[in-house]
């Protein structure tokens, strides 16, 4: 299925950034941007490859490490072999089911962190992720 996210509203997103535009870069935002995601990058490589199946898997990943450092979107490290990339920037938490592997927001009233811990002398914070993993029940 083919997003309805406009290359326009892409290449906004991409300028504010401060990323130059090219046709590979629109293609990743639309695939990421269209609505909240946590996809990895072979998923999003997938999507992309609907609309423009000249972009290479190196690109989508070149292109994922650099939206993270632009802080357009968040890597979530769910387990040692697997990132998803979250569209939603924003803070929030993360319930991960380590059997279908499927990731999903936690509402703000469904978890709540209260404080920060004490940090070193010389450090700030960065980030706090939390991803709360859960298993299907056994039959």
């Amino acid at each position: 299925m083919m997003n309805t996210y406009a290359s326009s509203d892409a290449i906004a997103c991409l300028r504010q950034a401060g990323i130059p535009v090219t046709h590979q870069r629109i293609e990743i935002a639309r695939a990421l941007f269209s609505a909240p995601v946590h996809l990895s990058a072979d998923q999003i490589w997938a999507k992309v490859l609907e609309a423009s199946p000249d972009v290479s898997r190196a690109t989508v990943y070149n292109t994922l490490r650099l939206f993270s450092e632009k802080k357009m979107i968040r890597e979530l490290f769910v387990d040692p072999q697997r990132v998803v990339y979250d569209s939603t920037t924003a803070p929030h938490y993360h319930l991960y089911n380590i059997d279908s592997g499927e990731v999903r927001d936690i509402s703000d009233d469904e978890l709540r962190v209260i404080g920060q811990p004490r940090l070193p002398a010389g450090v700030v914070l960065d980030a706090i992720d939390v991803i709360v993993r859960v298993r299907n029940r056994a039959v």
